[in-house]
């Protein structure tokens, strides 16, 4: 089954792409779900012009985006965690830890768009986090996790 995305899937696709999914996946979730509708002759040709006229406004999103990228590799982050014996940690750091971080630096990006290499971090160190901020645009964010004083 063709289907045109109407938002951002995970593990499937952007918005605008057009993907081939079970049948059973497309119709009874993403178009339910309004994420997605099906790929018919006239829908192609109003996507191909719906993405014609954006294409110059889409430069300047990705030039934004590569801004935002660089300020992000210029951070050190450090979270700062409770710790039991050794270097375990009570709990875990995610990406909504990460997040959190990063809006005290003064970026707002949502966590859905954070994946931390790995899952999640249960021990002191140094990890490394992809952020998504376009569907061209992607930055590896090191981070540490340290103790709590």
């Amino acid at each position: 089954m063709e289907l045109i995305l109407k938002q951002d899937v995970e593990n499937l696709g952007f918005k605008d792409d057009i993907v081939t999914v079970k049948n059973g996946y497309g119709r009874n979730f993403l178009i339910p779900h309004g994420q997605a509708v099906l790929a018919t002759t006239s829908a192609k040709k109003v996507l191909a012009e719906n993405l014609k006229q954006r294409a110059f406004k889409e430069k300047k999103i990705v030039e934004d985006a590569n801004k935002v990228a660089e300020a992000l590799k210029a951070l050190e982050i450090k979270i700062a965690s409770k710790v039991g014996t050794g270097d375990k940690l009570f709990g875990s750091v995610n990406n909504i830890d990460l997040a959190d971080a990063l809006q005290k630096e003064g970026h707002s990006i949502e966590k859905k768009f954070i994946s931390v290499v790995g899952g999640s971090v249960k021990r002191l160190g140094k990890y490394e986090a992809v952020i998504r901020l376009h569907r061209n645009v992607a930055v590896d964010l090191p981070f540490e996790v340290v103790a709590e004083a």
